[in-house]
């Protein structure tokens, strides 16, 4: 079968590396995809929210499913587009529809269906511009730190965690100003939650649901988790203090009813879902849903995931995900991203790439690169360039394998955290 991946990033190479070891796979397509991508599949020049371009080159090229790996074309309706359109409704599209991609697209939105359906999270209130004096009120209610969550996509730079009121009330301010442009039109406020994150995956055909190995990332810039949040600068799967006894509590009380709570409410979800869990003295509680696989932690799930991806997804399609359960390598799988100088802030593209042939018993998934013409050097085109994922038996011979290798692969400006896992230790 013919498969289009949608997406440019790092998930997007791991989830096509993955997808090429399936026999059921016969010629895959990425769109736009990276340098990387382009040595597992061809490459095609069509951005993920061109939804008309993608129709035509999936009737053109004979696409037996479409497989959407970032937010934004699943939060405009990619699947909505595919089947409302006579000629595209038979070509199964991984994601969910737009009301259903609401879960990561409106915090409000995510918020107020945990509340429907009794799922733990954190005491919020919603208020916009309108309603500044309330939230200042709210504000003062909650213990510091403060949490502010501008309601819509904000590129992954729109939560803030500030310590003091006097702070928390200045950013709000600022957000119904325009920080975050229409993103922020809409403010939840939260009580700050003290805990350790890690993520959780599931793959849901609507009905039945299958999950993923879990990971833990890395958000902020700096060693030791200071400086600034970034898409993520490291993963690490298994987090080893989600054992069995936790695991069955995230199902019991966190992925079930999300699963049920969404075929409930008539929504129509098929795909990955996203859960952004802290664990809050043992118990699992959720901070945020997306509505794809995450990155970095995409790098680090996809290659201990032991089944054939492209028959969990046909099945995931066909509603029979209940025939199928996930097998998983026992060993860790930890992953390093090498970013830009200047990084989550100002930087700049265009940067050779080199050394990535010589890394040695590591996989290279590229993030932020690009081919410089036909023959020319791989080249940065993001913040986030390279993740480097490695295996071992335990998580530090997985690292120590990981920063081995990192320092094989140059650019200019070339940055990455030599602390990932610092804190399972």
């Amino acid at each position: 079968m013919n498969i289009l991946l949608i997406g440019s990033g790092g998930r997007e190479h791991a989830i096509a590396w993955k997808l090429r070891q399936s026999p059921l796979l016969d010629k895959l397509y990425i769109a736009p995809g990276n340098a990387g991508t382009s040595q597992v599949g061809i490459n095609v020049p069509i951005k993920g929210n061109d939804f008309a371009a993608l129709g035509a080159f999936a009737l053109e090229n004979g696409i037996s499913m479409v497989v959407v790996g970032p937010e934004e074309p699943l939060v405009k309706g990619i699947r909505d587009y595919f089947l409302n359109d006579p000629a595209l409704k038979s070509i199964p599209v991984i994601g969910p529809s737009r009301e259903g991609a609401r879960l990561e697209g409106s915090k409000d939105y995510a918020k107020a269906f945990m509340m429907r359906h009794n799922i733990p999270t954190a005491r919020y209130q919603s208020f916009t511009k309108d309603t500044l004096e309330a939230a200042c009120a709210f504000l003062k209610t909650l213990q510091a730190p403060y949490v502010l969550k501008a309601d819509g996509l904000a590129a992954g730079k729109g939560v803030l965690i500030v310590p003091t009121l006097e702070e928390a009330q200045a950013e709000l301010a600022e957000m119904f100003s325009g920080k975050f442009g229409a993103a922020g039109n809409t403010v939840v406020i939260e009580e700050f939650l003290d805990g350790i994150e890690l993520s959780v995956f599931a793959l849901t055909d609507g009905t039945n649901y299958l999950i993923l190995p879990e990971a833990k990332d890395y958000k902020r810039v700096g060693e030791g988790n200071t400086g600034l949040n970034t898409g993520g600068m490291g993963a690490v799967s298994p987090v080893p203090f989600a054992d069995k006894a936790f695991m069955q509590k995230v199902e019991d009380r966190i992925v079930r009813p999300t699963i049920q709570g969404l075929k409930s409410e008539g929504i129509d979800y098929i795909g990955f879902v996203f859960f952004g869990l802290i664990n809050v003295q043992g118990e699992p509680m959720v901070i945020e849903y997306n509505v794809r696989m995450g990155d970095p932690e995409t790098e680090a799930v996809m290659p201990r995931l032991q089944n054939d991806l492209v028959e969990l997804l046909q099945a995931t399609a066909r509603g029979i995900l209940n025939q199928h359960t996930i097998r998983t390598d026992p060993r860790f799988a930890t992953t390093i991203m090498l970013v830009s100088g200047g990084y989550p802030g100002d930087y700049e593209k265009g940067k050779v790439i080199t050394g990535c042939e010589q890394v040695k018993d590591a996989l290279v998934f590229h993030a932020g690169s690009a081919l410089s013409g036909d023959s020319g050097p791989v080249v940065t085109a993001g913040g986030r360039v390279i993740a480097i994922t490695a295996y071992g038996d335990s998580m530090n011979d997985a690292l120590r394998c990981a920063n081995q290798n990192a320092p094989l692969i140059c650019f200019e400006g070339r940055y990455y955290r030599t602390d990932i896992g610092f804190d399972l230790k």
